[in-house]
Formats: structure tokens, C-alpha cells, sequence
């Protein structure tokens, strides 16, 4: 692929844009996962370290089974907060706001993404038995459409909350990513989204708001897994049935 046509036509192997690019490539998509996969547990009161860990497994599986065809990353799903805030909602600290985990009620929320993952194995049958575009007759945009629209707008508080913490940086983060991908060119107009990282990052570091504090403390090796807020839990007594 020429440089010309970067930006300007649909990129359908990412081969070739050769390893250079590739990699750059890859650096936006671990950023705009990373958002997605971190934000999951944080809203749910799940385990980061987990979520993390079991999404690279989870992933590196993925790509054995499907032989490398499908550039692809197995992260946290949105669709499952709007369950976990009714199975287990977030419950108040010491403030009022809603941080501290519902440990009690979270394997039965993680229960039920099981469920709704052996319902992901019935659809694949499905999808092998009639093909993709029978069972994709059942799926059109009008009903996949507001779905994603009804989390979009589910997230748009948090989003709010996030934009809060600085709202100069939120809006250079916003500006970048909108200039690039209407206004750039080449590869500048297919990787707004690590330009937008770097570059709000970047903003916020020379105004003293990057704090490391966090990442000094955290230990270099640590079990990931607490059993009790586990799905297992429940068929030990390790939650409340009562």
C-alpha cells in the first residue's frame, strides 16, 4: 500500500502496511482497549488485574483456535454493566459515592455473564450450522443500533465524571482526535486515537496532574485472583445465599 492511499481507502489486510505500521497499529489498539477493559471492573467492582489477565489468555486462545485470521482482542464488554449494576450494584463509601465493591453479590453477577457466555457458544453453533449472513438476517442495524446507542449513553456519566477530573485535558484529548481523523492525512488520520493519548498525556505532565505514587507502591508480582469474588464462590458458601 502506498502512502497516498493511507488514510483514503479501506484497509482490509493490515500486512500490508508492513511492520512498521503494524506496530503502531498496535500501540493505538492497546490504548483503546486498554480504556475499555480497565473501565469494565472499575464501574462493576470487579478486579482489574484480573480482568487483564484473563482477556490476554482469553485472547491469545482466541487467536490458537481462529489461527491468526481474525486481528482481534477479547476485552470487557459494556453490555454486561447494565446486569451488574442491578445484580450488584456499587455500594456507597464513607462520602456518598458509589466505590466500594458489592463482594457479596458479585458471583452471582459473574454467574451470569457464564450464562450469557454459553449462550455466545449457541450462537456460534448457529453461525457454523447456517452461515453468517442467515443468522446475521436476524441482526440488522435497526436492532443492533440502539443497543449500542443505549450503552453509549448508559457510559456517558462516567464519561462526565472522568472529564471532570480536568476538563482542559479532556477537551485537548477530544480536539486532537477529532482534528486528525477529519483533517489528517496518512497515518496521522487512521491513529487519532494514540495522537489524542500522547498528546493529552503529554498536556497533563507538564501541568503536575501525572501522579506515579500508585505505580511506585504496586508490587512487581502479585496473585491477581481473589477466590471470593469469584463465580466459584458460590458453590462453596464463599457468598451470602441467604
Amino acid at each position: 500500500m502506498n502512502r497516498k492511499s493511507i488514510g483514503n481507502e479501506p484497509i482490509y489486510d493490515a500486512r500490508q502496511l508492513g511492520a512498521p505500521r503494524m506496530l503502531v497499529l498496535g500501540f493505538q489498539h492497546m490504548f483503546a482497549m486498554f480504556g475499555a477493559t480497565v473501565l469494565v471492573p472499575t464501574l462493576t467492582g470487579l478486579s482489574v488485574s484480573v480482568t487483564l489477565l484473563f482477556a490476554g489468555l482469553g485472547t491469545l486462545l482466541f487467536h490458537l483456535l481462529a489461527k491468526g485470521k481474525v486481528p482481534a482482542f477479547l476485552g470487557s464488554s459494556f453490555a454486561f454493566i447494565g446486569g451488574y449494576a442491578a445484580i450488584a450494584p456499587m455500594l456507597p463509601d464513607a462520602a456518598g459515592n458509589l466505590t466500594v465493591p458489592n463482594t457479596e453479590m458479585l458471583p452471582y453477577a459473574c454467574f451470569g455473564v457464564v450464562c450469557a457466555g454459553l449462550v455466545y457458544l449457541v450462537l456460534a453453533a448457529l453461525f457454523k450450522a447456517f452461515g453468517v449472513r442467515k443468522v446475521m438476517r436476524f441482526f440488522p442495524p435497526i436492532v443492533t443500533g440502539p443497543i449500542i446507542i443505549s450503552i453509549g449513553l448508559s457510559l456517558s456519566s462516567s464519561a462526565v465524571n472522568n472529564c471532570q477530573a480536568s476538563w482542559p485535558v479532556a477537551m485537548v484529548a477530544i480536539l486532537v482526535v477529532i482534528v486528525c481523523n477529519i483533517w489528517g492525512r496518512g497515518m496521522v488520520k487512521i491513529i487519532p486515537i494514540l495522537l489524542g493519548v500522547i498528546v493529552s498525556y503529554a498536556v497533563g505532565a507538564m501541568a503536575g496532574q501525572v501522579d506515579f505514587t500508585a505505580v511506585r507502591e504496586a508490587p512487581w508480582i502479585g496473585l491477581p485472583v481473589v477466590w471470593d469474588e469469584t463465580v466459584f464462590s458460590i458453590f462453596d458458601g464463599g457468598a451470602d445465599t441467604g
